[in-house]
């Protein structure tokens, strides 16, 4: 079922009028007609089925039907990313959507290599919002401009649990500290930049609450560290969440 974003505003009634970019795609892209089924995102946890009413490039209505079955998670991760180079943010804001993940804060920190692009949030937030429709999601990933480091320590307090993978922990696994913290519903993952978290930082964040952690004895790459983070905690808290119901 192909899935199109809607705006509150546009609704009027039991129907819905498409933005001119996802008519232009439903019409001269998809082709759908008349009767069609497709599945309509308030990218704020909603998800409706839909009936496509008239299709054309300038205007598409679709009548709103029953509400569809939720896909997001019981469980809040907030990962704040090192900011990478080139084209790791764009990768990383895709893979974390798809995992299920709440939030991306992009952290410019002493090992970044790059520096922040200019205007590069609405491109990461198209990429994230592609990747919604395409893995079943009805909210979007909400993408933090980037911030220094030390501006993120006060935000790092206010989880319930948070994770710091780092290449100098060798005692406690990230499995070890999701056991420890099995009703954890708001989670931070700390990532570093290619050049990894500095002894600096890594001291700042442990005060913030950040529990060293260490993914096994290979180096991983920055954007691979990042996903796979992700998705051990929200496989392992989403079963927790699941035997507390």
């Amino acid at each position: 079922m192909h899935s199109f974003f809607i705006k509150p505003r546009a609704v009027s009634g039991d129907t819905v009028l498409l933005d001119i970019d996802e008519s232009r795609h439903a019409s001269k892209v998809l082709r759908l007609i008349p009767g069609d089924t497709v599945r309509l995102i308030d990218g704020q946890g909603h998800a409706f089925e839909g009936s496509i009413l008239s299709c054309s490039p300038g205007e598409t209505r679709v009548s709103i039907g029953e509400s569809l079955p939720s896909h997001e998670s019981p469980v809040r991760v907030t990962v704040y990313e090192g900011y990478p180079k080139a084209d790791k943010l764009e990768f990383i804001a895709q893979k974390l959507t798809e995992t299920g993940v709440s939030a991306l804060i992009p952290l410019v920190m002493r090992y970044s290599v790059a520096k922040p692009k200019t205007g590069h949030e609405e491109r990461l937030e198209r990429i994230s919002k592609e990747a919604v429709k395409q893995c079943g999601r009805s909210s979007f990933l909400w993408i933090h401009s980037p911030i220094p480091f030390d501006k993120a320590l006060p935000l790092m307090k206010e989880h319930d649990l948070m994770l710091m993978p780092w290449e100098n922990a060798h005692e406690t696994t990230i499995l070890t500290a999701l056991r420890e913290h099995p009703h954890a519903r708001d989670v931070g993952i700390l990532i570093g930049p290619e050049g990894g978290i500095s002894p600096e930082e890594a001291e700042a964040a442990a005060n913030a609450g950040a529990v060293p952690v260490t993914l096994g004895d290979r180096i991983l790459r920055t954007e691979t560290a990042c996903v796979a983070c992700a998705v051990l905690t929200l496989t392992f808290l989403e079963e927790q969440a699941e035997k507390s119901n």
